[in-house]
Formats: structure tokens, sequence, C-alpha cells
């Protein structure tokens, strides 16, 4: 009687096996599709979820009036983008330093700078931040004992920004310097190397597109002749990538102009085809 009993549970639950085992199919078919997708267009399939996180009106105005590519977009856009500056908002923890008050106004410019460099992509969050720390300017850094206007702190999951310099990096949206985007970038570059998601992949193909493309005598002659890139962003790899988001997302129709490919390969890099790009 017990094996009849056994036998009879396992003929009602053999339905819902199945189902687990279609399901469980389904869903590796449809990311190896997803990888080759991301493969052959160099973007994602989709990037986006039907639910939305919404801003205070009072968070949106400061949008509207302040954030340029944000004013640029199309109502689809935008609504994406609203979610991702709220799902960042409530991810992230707001710090100031130096009796700096962290305000609507700090905490939606600051996002806003990180998912504009990120909106291309299915993976926007940047999950090695977890703290934002604001001083009013320059700080000290224990990393290496000088001060700072901003720095990625991947020990303590940190990105550590001046205000003073944030804001003016901001606000004049045409000389290639901005703060934001450039620590932002470094974030982006330390999590392409640790993840295998088809955003860090899309970014490790083809930065070292970039690499290869730098090594081009023409390249390094044009690169010699013009002076175009600021001398810093030849540091190293790192600070190269980071100076070139700069240009990128600044001065975007000049940076096409004196060097169409490294542009193709950052805007690929990225997936960034929005609001005019």
């Amino acid at each position: 009687m017990l094996l009849l009993q056994v036998d009879e549970n396992a003929t009602w639950l053999a339905p819902y096996a199945y189902g687990v085992v279609i399901v469980i199919v389904a869903i590796a078919i449809f990311r190896a599709f997803e990888n080759w997708y991301a493969g052959r267009y160099n973007k994602p399939l989709f990037r986006h979820y039907l639910v939305y996180k919404k801003l205070k009106p009072e968070q949106v105005k400061i949008l509207e009036e302040e954030f340029l590519f944000y004013q640029n977009l199309s109502e689809k856009y935008k609504r994406q983008f609203r979610h991702r500056v709220a799902t960042f908002i409530s991810d992230k923890k707001f710090v100031g330093r130096e009796s700096l008050e962290i305000t609507d106004r700090i905490k939606i410019l600051i996002a806003s700078v990180g998912c504009m460099l990120s909106f291309g992509r299915k993976n926007y969050e940047y999950g090695l931040i977890e703290y934002i720390l604001v001083y009013p300017g320059e700080f000290y850094s224990t990393v290496n004992d000088e001060h700072h206007k901003g720095e990625f702190n991947p020990r303590e999951k940190a990105l550590v920004l001046s205000w003073k310099h944030f804001e003016d990096g901001y606000k004049t949206n045409n000389d290639n310097f901005n703060l934001g985007i450039h620590e932002f970038m470094h974030a982006m570059q330390l999590e392409a190397k640790q993840r295998s998601d088809i955003d860090s992949s899309r970014f490790a193909r083809q930065f070292q597109n970039i690499l290869r493309r730098l090594t081009n005598e023409e390249v390094k002659h044009r690169l010699d002749e013009t002076r175009y890139f600021r001398e810093y962003a030849f540091t190293n790899q790192y600070e190269f990538m980071a100076v070139l988001a700069e240009y990128f997302i600044e001065s975007p129709e000049d940076f096409k102009t004196h060097f169409p490919t490294l542009y193709k390969y950052t805007q690929n890099l990225l997936n960034f085809r929005y609001a005019g790009y």
C-alpha cells in the first residue's frame, strides 16, 4: 500500500516537474539567444523592465531645469531615466562630509551623471558602489596621502567627490572636464573586469578595440600632432578611458571629427545612442 501511495504522488507531481524542466530550458535558450544578440549587435537585447520607480515632483523639476541630457531624451526614455535615478538614490547611501548637507539636488545630480553614463546598459546600478561620500571641496585621501577632487575606492565600496568640482564639471558641459563622468567610469571599468554579464563582456571587447587602435601608427601620430586629449589621459589605460568618456559625453561631434573610430568604439562600449549621440 505504501508503494502505491508513492507512485500515485509521483504521477500527480509529474506535470509540475515537466513544467519546471520546460521553464529551465526556456530560460537557458533565452540567455543563449540574449548573449548571441549582444555579441552580434554590440547591445543588450533589452535594457529595461516593466516596473518603474518614481521621483518626487520637486526631484523631477531638478532634472527638467538642470540636466541637459535628460531634457534631450524622448518621453519614453525620460521615464526610464527617472526610474534609474530613483533606483540609484534608493540603493546608495549619500554621506556629507565636513558639515556638507546632502540635499535632493546633490542626490539627483550625482545620480543623474551616473545613470547617464550607464543609460545604454542593462546593468546600470554600479554594484561596486554602496556609498557616495561628498565633500564641499578637495579632500585628503588616505589611499595615496594626497588631496583629491574625486576617487573611487573599491575596498570601501565608496565613490568620493568634491561637490564644488563635481558641480563645475556638470555645469560647463563642453570643456571635456567632468569629475562625475570620470569617477563613474572608473567604477564601471572595475566592474567590467570582475563580472561576466552582457554589459561587462561588451565593455571588455570594445576596451580592447580601443587599446589596439591606440597602437596604430597613424592614430599615434595624430594624437601627438593634435594633442586633442589632455595629457592626464596618458597616465595609464584606465585614466585614458575615464578621460575618453568625458570627451565622448561633452563634445561628441568634435570627438567624432578628430577620431571617428575611437568614437565608434566608445559608443559601442557604452551602447550610447540617445539624446542625439
